[in-house]
């Protein structure tokens, strides 16, 4: 029996040394080094098994001589899912998806698992969590009762090698890769050797075989992929599950697609028929919003090629410390500390006694500077108690002399505005300016924060 020695593997990017080290030497990562098994090479020559499996023989080929064939689509049967994967499943790709424990992925992969079945298509499921019972008593609960959807409960990578060949599927799943492991490393699995080697396996079967691979993966406590970095660039599509698994609105967001755009975003509601898409999500996410209370304000944002409209809130409180808080969900604290400074000192809003709470409701993050102007007002409104018109939106970019900056995409934000019944819209004087304003909404357009909130508040 060969001799197991520990091998040091750093998480990020892979690098592998006899003994832990708080810096890793090849990415110069700190505290990525983790501990693993790894079995001693055989002494005898003839013994030593092939490390890698030999290449394809191919030979270089002219640029002009690749036929041109237009990539196939193959459609989930959840318009959402299609939207972000950039138009569908293609032929041949590895996708992988995460998000935190409990949040819906495995039960959106059995459900398009289950749509795929109903278009012709063979797929096969590979969990090395759940038995197939198991299973079967989710797909029990979403109704799915399709014969072409095969359930293997298998954690070993040969073993599954072995029947996917013999059933050849058209689209296959694995929950999850830190489950996996191969026979011949000695590592455990979920370590970083056995997560590459089990991920380089079913690259090359996908690609060999055409059969599309969905990938489930546990995340961290800082919400990164667990394993090593190099996984995520390994694969060709890598999903985010986001959203607070007690709410039933789930984002998922590509950020990463070597298919189509890595800016678009898919919503979905949690029921107990599973995860259904959400077809107009800014109307979902207003469809609470309490009107006629100060501190809050409708801002349109744009995430990949769709303009999502959402409530901005703000609370402002008197403090009795020393130092007022500031808390914010929804959006970066640096960010909201620049623009309250921008406040007190360009737009004489005194906020150093107050404590200040931020919230974008629904889960959403706003990461586009063109939600300052919008976060601004929400403050303002707060301080001062009072409403912004239920009617209005509000957007634009705040920068640090008290300016209001154009941004881009406005027509688009305008017209969904419009769509949903805003009738004064709120922006830049330099987008004002070179926009048409739809029939029945007024463009009213702003210089500086001071001007914005005499505005809105006369």
């Amino acid at each position: 029996m060969p001799k197991l020695k520990s091998v040091y593997a750093c998480t990020a990017c892979g690098y592998e040394t006899s003994r832990w080290l708080g810096q890793c030497p090849g990415c110069g990562s700190w505290n990525t080094l983790e501990e693993s098994l790894a079995s001693e090479a055989p002494k005898s020559a003839a013994a030593k098994p092939a490390k890698q499996r030999p290449g394809t023989g191919a030979v270089p080929v002219s640029i002009t001589e690749i036929p041109e064939d237009d990539t196939i689509r193959l459609s989930t049967g959840i318009d959402e899912l299609d939207r972000v994967l950039g138009g569908g499943i293609v032929e041949g790709g590895l996708m992988l998806l995460g998000g935190d424990p409990g949040i819906g992925k495995s039960t959106l992969l059995i459900q398009v698992c289950a749509h795929l079945c109903r278009a012709g298509k063979r797929v096969l499921y590979v969990s090395g969590e759940e038995s197939a019972r198991q299973i079967k008593l989710r797909a029990a609960r979403l109704g799915i009762r399709e014969q072409s959807l095969f359930v293997l409960a298998e954690n070993a990578m040969d073993n599954t090698e072995t029947r996917m060949r013999e059933l050849s599927p058209d689209v296959m799943v694995i929950d999850s890769i830190q489950t996996m492991y191969r026979p011949e490393l000695a590592s455990a699995p979920g370590s970083v050797s056995q997560i590459r080697e089990c991920t380089s396996l079913l690259m090359r079967l996908a690609k060999e075989s055409g059969t599309a691979v969905f990938l489930v993966g546990h995340v961290t406590k800082e919400g990164a992929i667990a394993g090593p970095r190099m996984l995520e660039h390994m694969v060709d599509v890598v999903l985010y599950f986001e959203g607070d698994r007690r709410q039933e609105y789930r984002l998922l967001r590509a950020v990463k697609n070597r298919f189509g755009s890595v800016n678009e975003l898919g919503v979905f509601q949690m029921t107990h028929a599973g995860m259904l898409p959400v077809e107009n999500p800014s109307e979902q996410l207003l469809s609470h919003r309490a009107k006629g209370a100060s501190g809050s304000v409708v801002f349109c944002g744009i995430e990949g090629s769709r303009p999502l409209l959402c409530d901005v809130q703000a609370l402002c409180s008197k403090s009795w410390f020393g130092t007022p808080r500031r808390t914010v969900e929804g959006a970066d604290a640096g960010r909201m500390s620049l623009l309250l400074a921008v406040l007190e000192k360009r737009a004489n809003l005194r906020t150093y006694d107050q404590d200040v709470y931020i919230n974008v409701a629904g889960g959403l993050e706003l990461s586009e500077p063109a939600a300052d102007l919008a976060l601004c007002m929400a403050v303002a409104s707060a301080l001062r108690d009072a409403v912004v018109g239920a009617e209005t939106a509000i957007m634009g970019e705040v920068g640090l002399a008290g300016e209001v900056r154009a941004i881009p995409q406005c027509d688009r934000r305008i017209a969904e505005c419009a769509r949903l019944g805003f009738t004064t819209v709120i922006l830049p004087k330099e987008n004002a300016r070179r926009l048409k304003a739809p029939e029945g909404v007024k463009l009213i357009g702003v210089d500086t924060v001071m001007q914005a909130v005499a505005v809105v508040f006369g």
